[in-house]
């Protein structure tokens, strides 16, 4: 199975966003309803949410809301607000040692789903590199241009409630915040649809991974691991197996930010099930404003000095049922 990924230079969004969004305006009503999901907020309640918690968005989601004319839904779709649960895997790690700080995950998830799109953009002045996800700009994980660096993992799958999509609070914590203490606050008063973890790094080393989710408290952690759960799992889970053996390599004294990047490629970290592949590697280097994202056997490296733009197909071979 092969998956390409594009990476493109684009300030604010515009014509070519627009099309874009034209383009994949279904598979984006499909992920926002979702599969027999309660009914939706209006328009109006998904901007008043944006305004109350996010109003440094609200000028650029009333452009893109013009741009794609009088659409209801597609309004809705574009305020990220209380759009249905997903699932999703991911692993990753925050590196201290040599050639550090360095934050390198794993992003799982099925192949055909994943936009595959990295973006550098100046929406606010601000320049942020991105792994993006559809319908306009969420991120996946990314880093901006002071060296802010943050990254997900689904939390779990118990909670869901009011909120915005998870992809969307990362992009906010990228376009508004500047280090660690500054993204910790902002992700503190921000809601979560669903359970999720966040982990962010700043060039100083300064880090942190934050549970969030409906009906809970945000904690703050040191971890400078995570997977797919927050304090609460059974120890038999892949979930738990999976951030043992992270925990195992940082432990490891002989260890090097290399060597981790090569555990990221091997089971059971590296996922090769159709439903949850492991579509990329990132390995984000804020200190130099570096982003490496890593295939077995292919590295496409990005820097705001130097962004390159073009696309590269991955051939995942044959995936496991």
């Amino acid at each position: 199975m092969e998956k390409t990924f594009t990476a493109h230079r684009e300030d604010r969004p515009g014509a070519a966003w627009l099309a874009r969004f034209r383009d994949g305006r279904d598979e984006a009503a499909r992920w926002y309803l979702g599969e027999g999901a309660p009914e939706r907020p209006s328009a109006a309640e998904c901007r008043a949410a944006l305004a109350r918690h996010m109003p440094e968005f609200v000028g650029l989601y009333d452009d893109l809301c013009g741009m794609v004319g009088d659409d209801d839904l597609a309004h809705r779709i574009l305020s990220h607000y209380r759009p249905a649960p997903h699932r999703q895997g991911c692993s990753q790690a925050v590196w201290l040692g040599p050639d550090g700080p360095a934050l390198i995950r794993n992003y799982d998830y099925p192949l055909s789903a994943i936009t595959g799109r990295i973006e550098m953009t100046a929406w606010s002045g601000r320049r942020v590199i991105g792994m993006v996800q559809r319908p306009w700009g969420g991120c996946l994980d990314g880093m901006n241009e002071d060296g802010l660096v943050a990254s997900c993992t689904l939390g779990g799958l118990a909670r869901r409630g009011e909120g915005f999509a998870i992809i969307q609070m990362l992009r906010y914590v990228l376009e508004t915040c500047g280090s660690v203490r500054e993204a910790v606050a902002a992700l503190r008063r921000l809601p979560a649809v669903q359970l999720h973890n966040v982990t962010v790094l700043d060039r100083t080393g300064d880090h942190a991974t934050v549970f969030l989710g409906p009906r809970r408290e945000a904690a703050v952690t040191r971890q400078t691991t995570c997977t797919n759960h927050q304090e609460r799992i059974l120890p038999a889970s892949r979930s738990a197996l999976r951030q043992r053996v992270l925990e195992e390599a940082l432990a490891d004294s002989s260890m090097s930010l290399a060597a981790l990047a090569s555990r990221f490629f091997d089971a059971p970290l590296y996922s090769r099930k159709l439903s949850f592949t492991t579509a990329y590697t990132a390995l984000y280097r804020p200190e130099a404003g570096r982003v490496d994202y890593l295939w077995p056997g292919h590295r496409w490296s990005q820097t705001f000095d130097r962004f390159e733009e073009g696309a590269y197909t991955h051939d995942y071979g044959a995936l496991e049922p």
